[in-house]
């Protein structure tokens, strides 16, 4: 028995709304399509709300740099990321989403309905949006970083570190995220190079005792990173030592993995007139909804989780946001 029959929303103008000439509106609008974004667009699917998802500039998301993935549930043998986020994909399609290539470029909250402009062109008006931009890594600006993607270089220690298990790593940064994830890994790895451009750290003072507490850690002090080098995967990494001063000096580590911990950077920048944000950007929404302080207008994936960054916590967060746009709509619509 079919218990679900896809909708082909493609030729049905009653089901996207009007269209005329660059101008659109639907029920349900979803922005992004990393695990967050396709997680809402299956549930939303289901809910007949008709999502329309718009890709944005990294289709299928911070996953689609990933080489492998082991830990996201139902995936036994694990899975490259592009290949797990166009499982995802195809699962939203199944069900009727629209999926479109676009980028949301502005927003106008003001209002019952929600406009959003695709493209610099393209306007959207909706009845509920689900923001699911996501949220970038911050990277050193080196050449290397992008020649190493996924061959060494990673932003998430709880993601990759499995990989290197009795390896030795090193860890850029010297805030609270840093430190957290050279203890990670030094749970895991024989050897973390903790790389620190200050001759101090910036983590809180507990997270620097239990960083200088670890043995296998090793902090290399007033230390920046020139480059990485290898045979098609990082083999090490080229330091210098003490810049600018006298006795500045080359130095080189050996090592199997390169992670970033200088931060992240929600893509929240187009919301922030309307939507409220912490310091960083980060979305806030209502207690452990995903309510924003706008109404009609939800917020799931790492754009709004500064803590966890995980593809099944974002896909857990998809699902909520969808659950949610689908009540407010029969509340008020």
């Amino acid at each position: 028995m079919e218990l679900f029959k896809p909708i082909n929303i493609v030729d049905s103008q009653s089901v996207k709304g009007k269209i005329e000439g660059e101008s659109e509106h639907v029920k349900c609008l979803i922005i992004g399509s990393g695990p967050a974004g396709f997680t809402a667009a299956i549930y939303a699917a289901r809910a007949n709300l008709y999502p329309v998802l718009y890709e944005g500039l990294q289709p299928g998301g911070q996953l689609t740099t990933t080489t492998e993935v082991e830990n996201f549930p139902g995936y036994a043998q694990g899975i490259t990321g592009p290949e797990m986020m166009e499982d995802l994909k195809k699962q939203a399609a199944r069900f009727g989403t629209d999926v479109r290539w676009g980028l949301a470029t502005a927003a106008n909250f003001d209002g019952a309905v929600h406009t959003i402009t695709i493209d610099g062109v393209k306007t959207i008006t909706a009845d509920t949006v689900i923001i699911a931009t996501g949220a970038t890594a911050q990277y050193l600006g080196i050449p290397d970083e992008t020649k190493y993607a996924g061959s060494g270089v990673s932003a998430c220690a709880t993601c990759d570190g499995f990989f290197y298990r009795g390896k030795d790593v090193a860890v850029v940064g010297g805030g609270d995220t840093a430190c957290e994830e050279a203890i990670y890994l030094a749970g895991l790895c024989r050897k973390v190079y903790l790389i620190v451009r200050r001759d101090e750290l910036r983590a809180s003072k507990v997270m620097q005792d239990r960083t200088l507490k670890v043995p296998n850690i090793e902090i290399l002090w007033k230390h920046q990173t020139k480059g990485l080098f290898g045979n098609g995967v990082v083999e090490g990494a080229t330091l210098i030592k003490n810049k600018g001063a006298a006795d500045e000096s080359e130095v080189n580590i050996a090592i199997d993995g390169f992670f970033l911990a200088i931060g992240h950077k929600p893509n929240s920048d187009i919301f922030k007139s309307y939507i409220d944000t912490d310091e960083v950007g980060y979305i806030k929404t209502i207690g452990d909804s995903s309510k924003t302080n706008v109404a009609g207008v939800f917020a799931c994936g790492d754009v709004m989780d500064p803590i966890y960054r995980q593809a099944v916590t974002a896909a857990g967060s998809g699902c909520k946001a969808a659950i949610d746009a689908e009540r407010y709509l029969s509340e008020n619509h």
